[in-house]
This record gives structure tokens, C-alpha cells and sequence, in this order.
């Protein structure tokens, strides 16, 4: 019994490990551009790790085998990590940063913006690869990063809650009630960057020159990065491109 429980704590500590290494990352871009730069896209950062009891009633959903290997492989959101940001380009604009860092595995993107769910949720969901350096050995250990607005975000938080309430039967009105609230979510995201996009050329055309708070415009940014690409395990209409800034280029506006 005690080595069970010993091997059940070593388990979950390799992915509270791994969600550090990401957290870590995110805090420094953060850091960085509320420091040295006019504009951060990072608004607010959550996250968890899931109890074990509640990665058991997952292994029991999915039907994969019990045992810490096959939890390992089949269960990629034990540890979770979840960004929200202004606008839908900077979504994107930080999931390119981090998919780029060279220590980090992107295993999968589901792009739930572009495909929003037939229920009208609207993210990004990167699923990661982290090493994690023990003292023996080297170990890869999933995390799930969810990107999106904070419209988005209050989206997803009101519909957990409803589905909580009714214990996942919800009342069909109430389900097309939630569907148009998604559309007018992403009505006002779309919304706020054209404000954005008039503010930041007004601000251009006046005598004194610089970037100011309301970031780059997203005309500015080319076509998101090859991952992000034929993402196609999302579900629903597919929605307009949303630009995306490169890593390089958000240092070059930012100077």
C-alpha cells in the first residue's frame, strides 16, 4: 500500500512539474512585455492539476487501461494551464510564442476559434510536451494550454457552471440560449478589435509617434504558423483566418 501511494504521489508531482516549466515561461513573456514593452496580450493566467479522483472518472469515460502507463498516453489534461487575452489575434499571437520555444513538443492544436463546438465554445486547446529533469532521468509529461478572450472565457465559465447545475442534462432552450450567447461573444470580440484597429491609426497619424496601449493592429500580422494550420479535430462552421504576429516581428513593433 505504501508503495502505491508513493508511486501515485510521483506520478502527480511529474506533472505539477511539468505545468511549472510552463507556467514559469508564461510569466516570463508576461513579465516582459508589462516591463519593456507598451502592450502585454496576456491578461489573466489560471491553472490546475487534476485529483486523482477525478483521473480515475476519466479512465472509467474513456475506457483506457488503468494502469499510470496507459493514464500516461491516453490522458493528455491532467495538468492544465489556461491564458486569456484581450483579443482573439493575441490568442493566437501567444500560442505561436510558446509553440515556438525549443524545449517544448507541440503534440496537437485544436483550434476551437476558427471551428468554434457545436455548443458555440470558443478556445485554443495546445496540448504540450514538457521535459521534466528528475534526479535519474528525463521524463515528458503532457500540458494542456487553453487560449482565449476573456468574452470567451466568461462564455466557458457560465456554460461549466449550467452543466454543473443540471448534472449535464441541460434544457434545450437553455442550450440555444448559451449558442447565441457564444455568437455574441465572438460578435463583441470582433467588435472590440475594430475599436482597437481605429484608436491604434489614430494614434499613428499624430504628431508624436509610438505604439501605445492598444498593441500592433492585426493587419499587421501574417498567416498564424504552420501548426495552427489544417486543424481539423475541431467541430462547426469555419470562421475568418485570425491574423497572427510572429515572434520576431512583436520584438521589432515593440522597440
Amino acid at each position: 500500500m505504501a508503495e502505491i501511494r508513493r508511486q501515485l504521489t510521483e506520478f502527480q508531482l511529474h506533472y505539477k512539474f511539468g505545468m511549472d516549466e510552463v507556467l514559469t515561461k508564461i510569466n516570463v513573456l508576461r513579465e516582459e512585455f508589462e516591463h519593456t514593452r507598451d502592450y502585454s496580450p496576456i491578461e489573466h493566467v489560471n491553472y490546475r492539476l487534476k485529483s486523482l479522483e477525478r483521473i480515475l472518472d476519466k479512465v472509467r469515460r474513456y475506457g483506457c487501461e488503468p494502469t499510470l502507463e496507459g493514464i500516461r498516453h491516453s490522458i493528455r489534461d491532467i495538468a492544465g494551464i489556461r491564458i486569456t487575452t484581450s483579443f482573439v489575434s493575441d490568442a493566437f499571437w501567444v500560442a505561436e510564442m510558446l509553440c515556438s520555444q525549443p524545449d517544448l513538443r507541440v503534440v496537437e492544436v485544436k483550434d476551437y476559434i476558427r471551428r468554434p463546438k457545436p455548443n458555440g465554445y470558443q478556445s485554443l486547446h495546445v496540448i504540450l510536451q514538457v521535459p521534466v529533469y528528475l534526479s535519474n532521468r528525463t521524463e515528458f509529461v503532457y500540458v494542456e494550454v487553453q487560449i482565449r478572450t476573456v468574452a470567451m472565457d466568461f462564455w466557458a465559465s457560465l456554460e461549466h457552471k449550467i452543466y454543473y447545475t443540471y448534472d449535464g442534462e441541460v434544457p434545450s432552450d437553455i442550450l440555444d440560449e448559451l449558442r447565441d450567447a457564444a455568437v455574441q461573444a465572438a460578435a463583441l470580440d470582433t467588435q472590440m478589435a475594430e475599436i482597437r484597429d481605429k484608436v491604434t491609426a489614430l494614434r499613428e497619424q499624430a504628431p508624436a509617434s509610438g505604439q501605445g496601449a492598444t498593441g500592433p493592429t492585426p493587419a499587421d500580422r501574417p498567416d498564424p504558423a504552420h501548426w495552427f494550420r489544417g486543424s481539423d479535430d475541431a467541430t462547426g462552421p469555419v470562421g475568418p483566418e485570425p491574423p497572427v504576429f510572429t515572434w520576431q516581428q512583436a520584438q521589432k513593433r515593440s522597440n
